[in-house]
């Protein structure tokens, strides 16, 4: 539920245009979505074995300080707090009161507090228990998943409008489908949440690799549906002319009423991606602070609850921060590129680890080893340099925002 649940946020309402335009023909669309899927899948699949291996809370954090050392793991933490996990709150939480608009006009202030609410409201949520929270998951995972199926459904329902040419494109360019790709692992980003919590999952070595076999591969599974439906509903100009290409079709397939069903659908998955982040995020934090790299108090954990509470609190009051300033949107942009070094770091982590220590216990072991992890650490490095060569100054500026953990790194661990 964690990993499904914050994966699928707005993205699969919205990326869907952007991939259309700039690959307009149906078998490259499905491709290229089942691409960087199985792309995820292996990037899953690795921090299966390192999740394992290292059932402690923390996740990704944690799979860096084994393979590349506490610096590295450090520097992806100060990323994580500062932009990477904050941002996307702030930047989820925005969209959810966009959407709320839809159903009670808010003026830019009323917003802003609408924002900062829902923020404020899972946080303490979360800090309550990891039940309360994980119930709060389960519930709007499984709502949006049966909205999604609704609005799958309603179009495969409806007569074929589209007039589809399933035969190859005449012209083919590896560009476009690169392109095409970063817009799809975008729709991607957070698989790697139900890491974070190993530490808290029951038999975490069976547990672990099971949820993120299944949460990634039912992911795979509902985007491609969800664009087929498009694709019936819709023709490929339609949809890649769409600013809300799922509004369009429902519009088609429900009438006037479609636009609010959508709407609803997109608040109710919005809401349980921003609650599987506000869960599972704090705990790289904990886990920096155990290490002692980090505030001393944030490795503490509740007397009643049992969460680390101050950690969540931390993130919560970052993330609104972020939210009322609007500062989010340059920040995102700046970081978001980098955060794919660190999970190449992290899944080639996998073959540092093997090397180093071939006979340490590993309950699970990734498929397809080594080519799976060299592939997506390759995609990894691609998408780096990708964003380096037609992004320099967002790029330059995120890479400024990740080095300037270590003056903070040295000074924790000099107080240490």
């Amino acid at each position: 539920m964690i990993v499904g649940g914050t994966v699928m946020g707005s993205a699969i309402f919205l990326v869907p245009s952007s991939v259309a335009s700039t690959l307009p023909n149906p078998i490259l669309i499905a491709t290229v979505w089942i691409f960087a899927g199985l792309l995820t899948y292996f990037g899953a699949l690795a921090f299966a074995e390192l999740g394992a291996m290292y059932p402690a809370s923390g996740g990704q954090y944690v799979y860096l300080r084994e393979s590349w050392g506490k610096l590295t793991a450090f520097l992806f933490g100060w990323a994580f707090l500062l932009v990477i996990r904050s941002g996307g709150t702030a930047t989820l939480a925005v969209a959810f009161a966009i959407y709320v608009g839809h159903f009670v006009p808010l003026t830019p202030v009323a917003a802003k507090i609408v924002a900062v609410a829902v923020i404020l409201i899972l946080t303490l949520v979360n800090c309550r228990g990891v039940r309360l929270g994980a119930a709060v998951q389960n519930v709007f995972t499984v709502a949006k998943v049966l909205g999604v199926t609704v609005l799958i459904g309603s179009a495969l329902v409806s007569p074929c409008v589209s007039v589809l040419e399933w035969s190859p494109p005449t012209v083919f360019s590896w560009s476009d489908f690169g392109v095409a790709t970063i817009a799809c692992l975008w729709a991607y980003q957070g698989w790697f949440m139900g890491g974070m919590v190993a530490g808290e999952i029951k038999r975490p070595e069976r547990n672990l690799p099971l949820a993120l076999s299944l949460g990634v591969g039912g992911i795979i599974v509902i985007y491609l549906s969800a664009n087929l439906a498009y694709l019936h509903v819709l023709t490929v100009p339609e949809i890649a002319g769409a600013e809300r290409v799922a509004a369009m079709m429902a519009n088609r397939t429900m009438g006037e009423a479609g636009a609010s069903v959508v709407s609803l659908v997109i608040l109710v998955s919005i809401f349980g991606a921003l609650n599987g982040g506000i869960l599972a995020g704090p705990r790289v934090y904990f886990a920096m602070a155990r290490d002692g790299l980090f505030f001393r108090k944030i490795a503490e954990v509740h007397p009643k609850y049992e969460t680390p509470a101050l950690a969540i609190l931390v993130q919560g009051g970052w993330a609104s921060v972020l939210a009322i300033s609007g500062s989010y949107e340059k920040l995102f942009s700046y970081v978001i590129f980098s955060s794919w070094i660190f999970y190449g770091l992290a899944v080639g982590g996998v073959i540092v680890l093997r090397r180093r220590h071939p006979d340490f216990p590993r309950p699970y072991k990734m498929w397809g080893y080594p080519v799976t992890p060299a592939l997506f650490v390759v995609t990894s490095m691609l998408f780096v340099a990708n964003t380096l060569v037609t992004k320099p100054v967002p790029s330059l500026m995120g890479l400024l925002c990740v080095a300037s953990g270590i003056p903070a790194y040295l000074l924790f661990r000099r107080s240490r």
